[in-house]
């Protein structure tokens, strides 16, 4: 997934660029599905390189999201804001907070398309925008509509459901959806572009990492030189794979509604869902499959209260 909330990256992209929010393109919308099916394929990716420790891609992710995203910025000629980031302790600081929940959060999400719990992941993804407006109300103070208060309820039913039904609460999908939910909270607070604060964020991630890389190759425990040459291209890919789809949405995002985006949004954990019920052949028993009808009974709910706020404004 994308390494901002849809909304937020979006109002983080338009300011900065001027550009604005009632319009959307073509070319925007272009973008923003590329970027949405493109996460919403990961898990493809992601069952490829299963078979290596979820650490080991973890932090292969975030070495090889360094050059890549590097890259970006050299070409965009955006890295102005990155040099005065580095310099600046207080956001260092808050950039290696909301570095440690993404990477917390791509964790997650590895460990449970490895072991099996695609479901569970896109479930998670699908609570995250119930569970942001529900930060927001009790964080920020911002007032719920019945609606909205209505569509936090039927997900917590849904929860509740999966929690009995299973003996104990749905960790995976509660993990991706709180570390997404606080990440996008404060990253909010976060004064920096959203191409150079996810660089800023890789950056940091990938100095614990690059020394854990060295020390697997070296005791021959390491994927990238002591597996075959397909490992290492996966691996190496993970750069490409993580990046990519954000680099493509942050170019597509100045150019669509916010309310356009928060409803693209739904597009990558249908289609995680999709695939892990008809490519990975998980089972979805008919409790898991009622939690899944609440959620989305909630979602549209909070996208019909969210496009009557659109239309008000």
């Amino acid at each position: 997934m994308a390494t901002d909330s849809a909304p937020d990256l979006a109002k983080d992209v338009m300011a900065k660029n001027g550009t604005p929010e009632n319009e959307d393109t073509p070319r925007g919308f272009a973008f923003g599905l590329t970027a949405y099916f493109l996460w919403g394929f990961l898990p493809l990716y992601l069952k490829a390189v299963a078979h290596i420790p979820s650490l080991e891609v973890l932090a292969n992710r975030a070495i090889w999201s360094v050059p890549f995203a590097g890259l970006v910025l050299v070409l965009l000629r955006r890295t102005g804001d990155l040099k005065i980031a580095l310099k600046n302790p207080r956001m260092l600081a808050m950039a290696s907070l909301t570095a440690a929940i993404i990477g917390a959060n791509w964790g997650i999400y590895v460990r449970s398309v490895a072991a099996g719990r695609t479901l569970d992941a896109a479930l998670g993804y699908f609570i995250n925008p119930l569970f942001s407006v529900l930060l927001a109300a009790l964080i920020l103070k911002e007032r719920l509509t019945p609606a909205q208060m209505a569509a936090i309820g039927l997900a917590a039913i849904a929860v509740a459901i999966l929690t009995v039904d299973a003996g104990g609460l749905p960790w995976v999908s509660i993990a991706l959806t709180v570390t997404w939910g606080f990440y996008a909270l404060f990253r909010k607070t976060l004064p920096i572009g959203p191409n150079q604060g996810f660089f800023l964020e890789v950056l940091l991630i990938s100095i614990p990492c690059l020394p854990y890389v060295i020390w697997l190759e070296a005791t021959g425990q390491g994927h990238l030189t002591n597996s075959s040459g397909w490992d290492a291209f996966i691996l190496m890919a993970a750069g490409i794979v993580t990046a990519g789809p954000l680099m493509i949405y942050a170019n597509g995002a100045k150019l669509l509604k916010l309310s356009t985006i928060g409803i693209m949004q739904y597009i990558a954990p249908t289609m995680i869902f999709l695939v892990a019920v008809f490519v990975f052949h998980e089972p979805l028993g008919s409790v898991k499959l009622g939690a899944f009808v609440l959620i989305w009974a909630a979602l549209v709910l909070y996208t019909w209260s969210m496009l009557r706020q659109a239309r008000g404004r």
